[in-house]
């Protein structure tokens, strides 16, 4: 038997929580589109962003080590899948919409910069008005990615999927429960994931972390990520948001600034951070200066947007083509 779109939107009513977003009650798109026979609203945002540019460029993006050594340190396509894996858990216990909370957290770091968090503190520093990852994010859907067929710029996403990729960090809330969980999914995600991969490379050991918080979290990723996606569901099925245990949300957030003072800001893990963050200042005064040096597609945007291209055109980088940019243009050939 075939399924088509209207028999989902028929499913999710019978099956998720009344408090979950619906795919036949999205606010909609910007543009207005047809609806799609076989698939719903958030699951065609889902694979829109799967097949967008933006999306495959996260392969070649720093996670936190740069340029590591071996095949099994996090890039930001792997932490990217790891957030929706515990995103679509989380989902799924509540009985809230996986199909929206899977695109939201596919997207939720489109936006990154090369050579991870110092290249947006560079971009940061030198922007005019600042660099923010989750509003470039945004700007990645909504304006860079192009889809020829289109009379219109963008991937044209719900406004859902785009309140919870804005609103995924920091202080900010997602309208939907579904954006709520990105947010927890994201830290709980990196700070097991950033954990593993710094004992993998040496840096830390298990016997660093401070004996409560491995008697309370686990003394494993796996049994720490268990701990901290039960209390997310536990909590969150008590609540009228998507929140943690005092106790364990606490316990979370000492192990988080456990990992700035031992690792985010570690000069042997770190150590190669400011020459990166000189290369991405470096690459942005030049096309400042010389924005026909960009690619013939951004220096195009460049004659509307102007020095917005230059920005935009950086932080979509990969770490190895910033580095071959910077090679090219301010390094003579005969010294390569």
């Amino acid at each position: 038997m075939i399924v088509n779109r209207q028999a989902f939107e028929e499913l999710e009513h019978k099956t998720l929580s009344p408090t979950a977003s619906f795919a036949d009650r999205s606010l909609g798109r910007k543009h207005r589109e047809a609806e799609d026979e076989y698939r719903t609203v958030f699951q065609r945002d889902r694979d829109r962003i799967i097949h967008s540019k933006a999306f495959r460029r996260l392969k070649h993006k720093t996670q936190v080590f740069l340029s590591p050594e071996g095949d099994h340190y996090r890039t930001r396509l792997t932490h990217t899948l790891e957030v929706s894996q515990i995103a679509r858990s989380i989902a799924r216990a509540l009985r809230l919409n996986e199909d929206l909370t899977e695109a939201i957290t596919l997207a939720h770091d489109l936006g990154h910069t090369p050579f991870g968090h110092c290249g947006e503190r560079a971009l940061d520093q030198v922007h005019p008005g600042g660099f923010d990852h989750s509003e470039q994010s945004v700007r990645v859907v909504e304006f860079l990615e192009r889809r020829p067929s289109k009379p219109f710029k963008g991937l044209n996403l719900s406004l859902e999927v785009l309140d919870g990729i804005a609103n995924h960090s920091g202080d900010r809330q997602a309208a939907t429960l579904e954006g709520q969980i990105c947010k927890f999914a994201d830290r709980i995600a990196y700070i097991n994931h950033d954990i593993d991969d710094a004992i993998r490379a040496g840096i830390l050991t298990n016997e660093q972390i401070d004996p409560g918080l491995i008697e309370l979290l686990g003394d494993t990723s796996s049994k720490r990520l268990k701990t901290m996606i039960q209390d997310v569901i536990v909590s969150s099925s008590q609540s009228e948001c998507i929140t943690m245990s005092p106790l364990i949300g606490q316990a979370m957030l000492d192990l988080r600034a456990f990992l700035f003072d031992h690792l985010y800001y570690n000069p042997v893990a770190k150590g190669e951070e400011i020459r990166a963050e000189r290369l991405v200042q470096h690459l942005y005064a030049f096309f400042r200066e010389a924005p026909d040096e960009m690619s013939p597609e951004f220096f195009r945007d460049y004659q509307t947007h102007g020095i917005e291209s230059v920005k935009d055109y950086i932080a979509g980088m990969t770490d190895r083509y910033a580095i071959n940019r910077f090679k090219e243009l301010m390094i003579p050939r005969f010294w390569q």
